[in-house]
């Protein structure tokens, strides 16, 4: 394997480089990598060092080839100008941890749906529904975020699945 990076070390696509690297090992190096995704070895080293923000368009290659769908969200919450005031950054946790909040997260949703309904009932939001409101904003938001991060989940590890599948019917 090649030489584990130390200025990189808590970087996410350089972390995610060496995930994959334990599936496949010609991610073991940043020259073998940029040489199969098509990279300069120089940006790849930049940015897994941190000193320049990678482009969309590489995100996604990155992404891809290391079976990673969750440096998408980390470009977008965290690097991109309009998604850091629009993406929440997701946290890709064990499935059942996952399963069990989008669970919880549903359990009011009868409720949240009444209560939406008085709300708009007459078309305007008055001062004294400003508070339910903001609570039916809320949970909202830790449904989407818990939808989100189920579908990140799904996104990763079915992909990691089916190309583990490939892999092995190619050895055949």
């Amino acid at each position: 394997m090649g030489k584990k990076a130390t200025k990189a070390a808590d970087n996410v696509y350089c972390i995610a480089r060496y995930k994959a690297a334990e599936e496949e090992s010609r991610f073991n190096s940043r020259e073998s990598t940029a040489e199969l995704i098509g990279m300069d070895r120089t940006r790849l080293a930049r940015i897994e060092l941190g000193t320049v923000n990678p482009y969309p368009e590489e995100v996604l290659q990155l992404a891809k080839a290391y079976g990673s769908p969750e440096l998408c969200n980390v470009y977008c919450s965290k690097q991109c100008p309009i998604g850091e005031k629009t993406v929440r950054t997701i946290e890709i946790e064990e499935f059942d941890r996952i399963a069990l909040k989008a669970l919880g997260s549903l359990q009011n949703a009868d409720e949240l749906r009444e209560k939406l309904i008085q709300i708009a009932a007459d078309g305007v939001i008055s001062e004294d529904e400003h508070e339910d409101f903001n609570h039916i904003l809320e949970e909202l938001q830790r449904i989407s975020m818990n939808a989100q991060a189920l579908q990140l989940w799904a996104d990763k590890h079915i992909e990691l699945i089916h190309n583990r599948e490939e892999n092995q019917n190619e050895r055949k």
